[in-house]
């Protein structure tokens, strides 16, 4: 397939990349680095530096003999989303383009106002794009579980069927997002929507629990091919970011009870979710729904689990709750349905010790470069 993968310089984007170009498919990439942007501007910068996307596109070319094209610029701007669409004429668009944090689109008016134009324009310029240009194109769009927040009742896939009053219909699932930034991708979902059933368009929307992990067949070949490894209040994940205080020394930060309940998967997983969904495409008129995750955990229990495999490593891990600063359930009910994935073939990697053991020992290398600084929560939901 003509692969085109936007936002192709973030933590999930750059493996993919180099996923789908070493299993043989013509792949190109866009970003426009917002994200490094943002991430200076809040000193919140990866672990691991990185090179930009012609330099380690470069080094994967030396490395694999596979190509990544590399495009520079914004796709928010529709004249650039449909320059790039009519160009590479892709066969399937990864969609991955959105301002990614929750704690940065609480931050203030400014931080919510560029998520929120970021994240919905560069959405509508991809649908109209493929709509005008590539029709039978397949919009695999990442989305994400927070879009349902916690309700008393199992979450399922997408879609819920509904009796009322005699007569039974199909809705999406209510979605209930605990910030602005999931607010977005709940917006993205009724406007992909709209236009699969307007102008029979072919998406598969990924519903995916926060992802942890930095090593993926590829990005282990060279450290320049590393993901982006955030530790940080802004743009790390709970997993990862348990990882570095516990190295650095730093009490894990368990906010508020530690009884809220999420999906998780590994970074490895998250490459063959979104290949498999790209490679079984959907339908015309088809918004295919899968949420995509592998285990669930409580911040309490991924704490407990981490703390157990440092003790091991003689780390000495200690864990603190601390003040939430977030505006969400520490005790709630949470069980997602989650089996289109595995129907279509995927082979979980789960949080084991050794997979614990092994970010702990990539992290250990980098131990100088961790800022404690960037630990603590700074942005409040409520202040």
């Amino acid at each position: 397939m003509k692969v085109l993968i936007l936002g192709g310089d973030g933590y999930l984007g750059w493996p993919t990349a180099m996923d789908f170009a070493a299993a043989g498919h013509e792949v190109c990439v866009t970003d426009n680095y917002m994200r490094r942007q943002i991430a200076e501007a809040t000193d919140s910068e990866a672990l691991i530096a990185t090179p930009g996307l012609s330099e380690r596109a470069r080094v994967f070319h030396a490395l694999s003999g596979h190509s990544i094209e590399v495009r520079i610029g914004d796709l928010a701007q529709p004249e650039f989303m449909f320059e790039v669409v009519r160009e590479t004429q892709p066969d399937c668009i990864v969609h991955y383009a959105e301002q990614p944090s929750a704690p940065y689109s609480m931050r203030g008016f400014r931080e919510a106002r560029e998520t929120f134009q970021n994240n919905l324009d560069v959405t509508f310029n991809c649908i109209w794009a493929v709509k005008d240009i590539v029709p039978d194109c397949h919009i695999v769009k990442l989305g994400t579980m927070g879009e349902y927040g916690t309700p008393n009742i199992d979450i399922e896939e997408g879609w819920i069927e509904i009796d009322h009053k005699g007569r039974k219909d199909k809705f999406l699932f209510p979605r209930a997002a605990g910030s602005l930034y999931h607010t977005t991708k709940v917006l993205d979902t009724d406007l992909l929507w709209f236009y699969v059933r307007t102008y029979g368009l072919r998406v598969t929307d990924l519903m995916q629990g926060p992802v942890y992990g930095l090593s993926t067949e590829q990005a282990d070949m060279d450290p320049s091919l590393c993901p982006h490894f955030h530790y940080d209040d802004i743009f790390g994940t709970v997993v990862n970011r348990f990882l570095v205080q516990a190295v650095a020394g730093v009490p894990l930060t368990v906010y508020g009870g530690g009884g809220q309940t999420r999906g998780y998967l590994n970074l490895r997983d998250t490459l063959q979710c979104v290949r498999l969904a790209a490679e079984q495409p959907a339908e015309k008129s088809e918004l295919r729904i899968f949420n995509q995750l592998t285990e669930t955990f409580s911040v309490n229990e991924i704490a407990s689990r981490i703390k157990e495999t440092g003790d091991r490593l003689g780390l000495g891990v200690e864990i603190k709750s601390i003040p939430n600063p977030r505006k969400e359930l520490e005790e709630h009910y949470y069980n997602p349905t989650s089996s289109g994935l595995l129907e279509l073939g995927l082979k979980p990697h789960y949080m084991t010790e050794d997979v614990l053991t092994g970010m702990f020992e990539r992290i250990i290398a980098n131990k100088d470069r961790i800022d404690k600084n960037r630990i603590m929560p700074r942005v409040r939901w409520k202040s």
